[in-house]
């Protein structure tokens, strides 16, 4: 005659359900001898399904703040836990990819969209993959696909919008953009990726409208800086450059680009001693740089600095002999020194 646990054994497996996560619960519900008498006294320890559901909830909102080690560990343990959960998968994937642990995401997420294709995270984890992995017709096949399983989901829309930009459909990638900051109004790459498209496309005090606003959510962006000055650049509306220029330099006290973009405003509204000293701060960061050598001799001869012009141009041409605007500053400025000097006389 069978025990009563062969009993309860058999039992189980005729009723055995067929999901995963109900097989566990089954499996840890299952009374023997041994426990129905407990189980009348003491509470059910907690299910691995609301373990899991907790992990995966806490996962997700590592990811909103950009804890991705975090997240990591929570959609390890999940994973663990139920390895036959699609989401735990995927949180392994997106924290993998942030991480730039990129082959490891790979096969975190191609495991996650093996258990459910229908999962809108797998497929906008793919999509990124691809993207870094300069796949963007593949890209954007997995992002069409993550919008229409998740159409509120703005990250879809921008990573529709990064592959369109790779594949040079400015117009697409434009729409995809606009749809991505309906949805998440402060979304940084949006701002940046939108930014970049309508320079590109030469849209260019739209880009200075646009930049204004998107510079109050995140003053201290470089990319955003950098499209600001560009486009007032463009517009040759100088006045409005030399604050963006400055707060750059204080950013970045060490980048050449700011410190040329604001010398160049500086000597376009024809301040040419402020020049001088931005062109100085060029000359400490690449002094064998034959073009800031023969700008601050031009300043000098603008400034009829004319000795000082001709002494900084010779310098200019011991770097390269053979650079024709040094060489012409040069000339210019020699002569009018010495009529200068003959004036004198």
């Amino acid at each position: 005659m069978p025990d009563e646990h062969e009993k309860a054994r058999v039992i189980a497996l005729n009723k055995w359900p067929t999901n995963r996560t109900e097989n566990v619960n089954a499996m840890n519900t299952m009374e023997t001898p041994e426990t129905t008498n407990n189980s009348r006294t003491t509470p059910p320890e907690r299910q691995p399904s609301q373990e899991l559901e907790t992990l995966l909830a806490q996962a997700l909102s590592f990811d909103k703040t950009g804890r991705y080690q975090e997240m990591l560990e929570c959609a390890q343990h999940a994973s663990d836990l139920d390895p036959g959960s699609a989401l735990a998968f995927a949180c392994k994937a997106r924290a993998l990819q942030k991480l730039d642990r990129i082959s490891e995401a790979t096969i975190a997420n191609d495991q996650a969209l093996l258990l459910d294709t229908a999962l809108a995270l797998a497929w906008l984890n793919r999509s990124g993959l691809q993207v870094l992995q300069q796949r963007f017709a593949d890209a954007l096949r997995s992002a069409t696909r993550a919008t229409e399983l998740a159409p509120d989901d703005a990250r879809a829309w921008i990573n529709t919008g990064m592959a369109h930009i790779n594949l040079h459909n400015l117009s697409a990638a434009l729409d995809a953009m606009n749809h991505g900051l309906v949805l998440d109004p402060d979304n940084l790459l949006a701002l940046q990726m939108k930014g970049e498209i309508l320079y590109r496309c030469g849209r260019v005090r739209e880009l200075a409208s646009f930049m204004h606003t998107a510079l109050e959510s995140y003053p201290d962006d470089i990319q955003l800086l950098t499209l600001m000055i560009e486009a007032l650049r463009s517009t040759e509306d100088y006045t409005r450059i030399v604050p963006f220029t400055s707060h750059f330099i204080q950013l970045t006290p060490d980048n050449r680009f700011a410190w040329d973009c604001h010398m160049r405003t500086l000597r376009s509204l024809g301040q040419f001693p402020a020049a001088n000293e931005a062109i100085d701060r060029l000359l400490e960061l690449e002094p064998d740089e034959v073009r800031y050598w023969t700008l601050k001799a031009d300043n000098l001869y603008r400034l009829e600095q004319y000795r000082e012009a001709v002494s900084v141009a010779q310098h200019a041409l011991q770097i390269d002999p053979q650079f024709p605007p040094a060489r012409r500053i040069h000339e210019k400025a020699l002569k009018l020194m010495y009529q200068r000097k003959g004036k004198k006389k």
